[in-house]
């Protein structure tokens, strides 16, 4: 009798010991959700960021991607995340709502181009910036880009600050962007993202300011004429994780998913930069597409630096100078 209790007992233990193997041996599931589509150049970043931990970390997680708002808009998405019901995001505008420093990003032809970005995103403007986020109670594991925004119209080409006066532009982002534009005359409109096509094509407005792949995925080239290369405002975008998900990992895990976050940013930026080479050239057939005078524009705009340096500092604002 005792030997078939013990016989039991063995067996009940090497059960208990291959459940525990197959337990632990099972992936994490993993969430990053955007808002925005698989077009974007944040859908592309969050697989190069999957691919490269499942190279490191093999077997170890399950990356589900859920692109184009299907867990929720930006706003709920950056709430679920600190509330430690959502693992990661990849989102952009609207986290810098969440500290006004970060409205540097909102301030007009802040950026010369994406090298200029480079330089001030890949050292300590960075730096900075990923610390203030954190300190809204999530983990930033990489920073890259949503892109330069540009305008598109059906009245005329854009080459000056002159140009723009008197059209109706559909606008995003916050108070900065919009004072920018109602400052050279444009007449800033708020319309919602995804009713812009039919707004335009109505006349409820002339055009829409974006970044390239919006104006691709939601084919406004069908109802515009001109497309504007004002890059007159750099989101950058950002892959954040929850305390709650960062605090289950393990210290090597954390230490992997910090590398391959940062491992990843030049090709981040050299994939977002081919993403928008490839939308223009797509729409340049569809449409007129034209640079600007840079330097007017930002003579033009200057004073709309001041309200933020008022209130925020000049210190990041001269960190970006430098870096021009």
């Amino acid at each position: 009798m005792t030997r078939r209790i013990l016989s039991g007992l063995t067996s009940v233990a090497v059960a208990a010991t291959v459940l525990a193997a197959a337990v632990e041996a099972a992936p994490l599931e993993v969430r990053i959700a955007s808002h925005v589509s698989a077009l974007s150049p944040l859908h592309m970043q969050s697989e190069m960021f999957a691919a490269e931990i499942d190279k490191r970390l093999p077997g170890q997680f399950e990356f589900k991607l859920y692109p184009g708002g299907q867990l929720g808009k930006e706003k709920a998405l950056i709430n679920n995340v600190r509330a430690g019901s959502l693992e990661m995001i990849n989102v952009a505008s609207s986290v810098l709502k969440l500290d006004k420093k970060l409205g540097l990003f909102d301030l007009p032809w802040l950026f010369d181009n994406r090298d200029h970005v480079k330089r001030a995103m890949m050292g300590v403007l960075g730096e900075k910036v990923a610390a203030r986020i954190e300190k809204q109670g999530v983990v930033v594991v990489g920073m890259y880009e949503n892109g330069f925004r540009h305008v598109i119209n059906k009245v005329r080409a854009i080459n000056t600050p002159a140009d723009i006066k008197g059209l109706k532009i559909r606008i995003s982002g916050g108070k900065f962007r919009q004072g920018v534009f109602a400052s050279m005359g444009a007449i800033p409109t708020k319309v919602a993202w995804k009713e812009a096509f039919t707004a335009m094509q109505t006349g409820v407005v002339d055009g829409a300011e974006a970044a390239a792949y919006g104006f691709y995925e939601q084919k406004h080239y069908e109802v515009q004429k001109f497309l504007c290369l004002t890059g007159h405002v750099y989101t950058p975008s950002f892959l954040l994780a929850s305390t709650a998900f960062w605090g289950s990992l393990t210290a090597e895990q954390q230490k992997v998913f910090k590398a391959v976050g940062a491992d990843i940013t030049v090709a981040a930026y050299d994939g977002s930069a081919a993403l928008e080479k490839k939308y223009f050239e797509a729409m340049k057939s569809k449409l007129a597409i034209n640079p600007i005078d840079l330097p007017a524009f930002q003579e033009a705009t200057r004073p709309v630096y001041k309200s933020y340096v008022e209130s925020q500092g000049d210190d990041w604002v001269k960190i970006v100078e430098a870096a021009r």
